[in-house]
């Protein structure tokens, strides 16, 4: 039986004979890879397969609302890196201020804006949002 080499890590291995094209060893992490690489080309390839991983994800998330909550208190490290990893992303973006950071709920209600025709000019990036979170300039438009 002829050895391959691991396309994850590179060592030499002998191929399952039931697996024609094996590719990776049996290694943990190259299992890994393996299952991210096909993951990856099956998110791109298929739209159902994309939605049906969201709507999971979202099942979850509201099954373990506190999961990421706990996990910060038990990994500062990860809360420390996770701020300093967002700060670069800020400067990257030229983010002015972090007070500028907008919420997922932050569009919230109008009830202050009276009803009427309104001309929405998007703001030149000064603000960063968050999913549907839109910075806009509101200005009343004349009746006629």
């Amino acid at each position: 039986m002829e050895g391959r080499q691991c396309a994850a890590c590179g060592k030499a291995f002998r191929p399952c004979p039931r697996v024609r094209d094996q590719q990776y060893c049996g290694d943990d992490e190259c299992r890994r890879a393996r299952r991210r690489r096909w993951q990856r080309a099956k998110r791109e390839a298929d739209p159902d397969y994309v939605d049906n991983q969201a709507r999971a994800h979202r099942a979850w998330a509201q099954g373990n609302s506190s999961y990421w909550r706990s996990y910060r208190l038990g990994h500062p490290e990860y809360v420390q890196g996770n701020c300093e990893r967002q700060r670069e992303r800020d400067r990257r973006r030229g983010a002015a201020k972090a007070s500028n950071l907008a919420k997922m709920d932050s569009i919230g209600t109008f009830s202050t804006v009276p009803s009427g025709t309104y001309l929405l000019v998007p703001r030149d990036g000064e603000n960063l949002a968050k999913m549907d979170s839109i910075m806009v300039e509101i200005t009343l438009l004349p009746k006629g």
